[in-house]
């Protein structure tokens, strides 16, 4: 039944794609030139022809496959554009005691008119006699870093007693608890880094791109100058440390993942999908003739979608141990397989869809999405269930438990 319902509004999205102009639903043009007067439509066809220039290639050998690597990475670093200076040494503020753990305030200073506190959650017994596994654990949009470590709304001094409640975001709270060290950020704008306690993406990420940088690149180096730091603590073993973000948080991951190769695994909590495809298929007008925007600014970067897209991003990082927890399309994750394969890592790949669409006879096996339709839509085709996305811990700490047990195992 469910089904047979997608495939419905999926035929009846086609069947408008190939009307006349008019109907509007997909950007058209009906002048005999095939030129457009709509300048969405002029664009969105400078997109649609510019195929990003490393997408992967199923087909390559693995010496062009590491070629390939170091031109995602070379590329990489040159959008996101992490300044090349010398930044003083982090500085310990605040700490307290908790339930199995210490909590340690720590401010980082990435730029020089620049304050980035964040926090450090130890397990009792973890020491430089007993170093332990890290996570930086990178938060969604509108979370805070102490959300993610289990500590009250807005307490950035520490004071009192934790959030009386564990909530699924608690991230860092959830590693710990398993024995990890987990070192949690603030994303731009958000949370201490917030201006007036508004979280004022907009303003910020508009300011950057005035200045030929962007949102995800002051993102990305302030959490770079952080791991930076994780790797040279004697209690954090510099071999184990795990980059873990959910939502938003998995795209300064990625961007460290491609930067940074001495990240040892990866969580990427959020679903796969890929974003040009999503802002060129998205073209279905609301009632006012507008048609929807594909992400909001903090999302974009000058030239990124005529380099890759995510699912080359997350097979560029192969043969790192990789878990996705909350699905995207067969296609996309056929992509990432593939790339493992080649890399001799398959095992090194996990994924998981929600609940939702965990049944494989309940998602779509699609080689694209259909131009012509809206945000539900796109989230249906691409088997996304919003209001369950949350950190699957369910998931990520089984997987990680056996993934760090292994390489210990390993070892000895």
């Amino acid at each position: 039944m469910i089904k047979k319902a997608i495939f419905a509004t999926i035929a009846w999205g086609i069947a408008v794609a190939t009307v006349a102009a008019g109907d509007n639903t997909r950007v058209t043009t009906d002048r005999t030139d095939g030129r457009f007067l709509s300048s969405r439509g002029t664009v969105q066809n400078l997109m649609a022809e510019k195929r990003p220039e490393l997408t992967f290639d199923e087909n390559m050998t693995p010496g062009k496959f590491k070629s390939w690597q170091k031109a995602m990475q070379k590329s990489m670093a040159r959008i996101m554009k992490h300044p090349d200076v010398k930044t003083p040494a982090p500085r310990r503020v605040a700490a307290v005691q908790r339930d199995g753990y210490r909590v340690e305030k720590w401010e980082s200073y990435p730029l020089p008119k620049s304050v980035v506190p964040f926090l450090v959650m130890i397990p009792d017994g973890v020491s430089a006699d007993t170093p332990a596994p890290a996570t930086l654990c990178i938060p969604g949009f509108g979370q805070t870093k102490e959300l993610l470590a289990g500590e009250r709304s807005g307490n950035y001094d520490l004071e009192g007693e934790a959030d009386s409640i564990v909530r699924p975001a608690a991230m860092g709270l959830h590693y710990v608890r398993q024995g990890l060290v987990a070192v949690v950020v603030d994303n731009v704008s958000s949370g201490e880094l917030s201006d007036n306690g508004y979280f004022d993406y907009i303003a910020t990420s508009r300011f950057l791109l005035e200045l030929g940088w962007s949102y995800l690149g002051l993102c990305s180096y302030q959490d770079r100058v952080i791991l930076d730091w994780m790797k040279v603590q004697d209690f954090i073993r510099r071999d184990r440390i795990i980059a873990s973000g959910f939502s938003l948080g998995t795209e300064p991951m990625m961007v460290l993942g491609l930067l940074d190769k001495s990240i040892y695994a990866f969580v990427y909590n959020d679903f796969l999908c890929r974003t040009r495809e999503r802002a060129l298929v998205m073209t279905k007008p609301d009632a006012y003739g507008a048609r929807p925007f594909p992400n909001n600014i903090e999302h974009l970067i000058p030239e990124f979608l005529t380099l890759f897209d995510f699912p080359d991003i997350v097979a560029a990082l192969a043969p790192r141990p990789v878990i996705c927890t909350e699905g995207g399309m067969d296609r996309d994750f056929d992509i990432i397989t593939k790339a493992y394969k080649i890399a001799g890592a398959e095992g090194h790949f996990a994924r998981y869809h929600y609940a939702k669409y965990a049944d494989p006879a309940s998602r779509l096996q699609l080689d694209s999405v259909p131009e012509g339709i809206d945000r539900t839509e796109f989230f249906r085709i691409a088997n996304v269930d919003p209001p369950h996305h949350y950190f699957k811990r369910e998931w990520v700490m089984p997987w990680l438990k056996e993934l760090l047990n292994e390489a210990d195992g390993e070892e000895k």
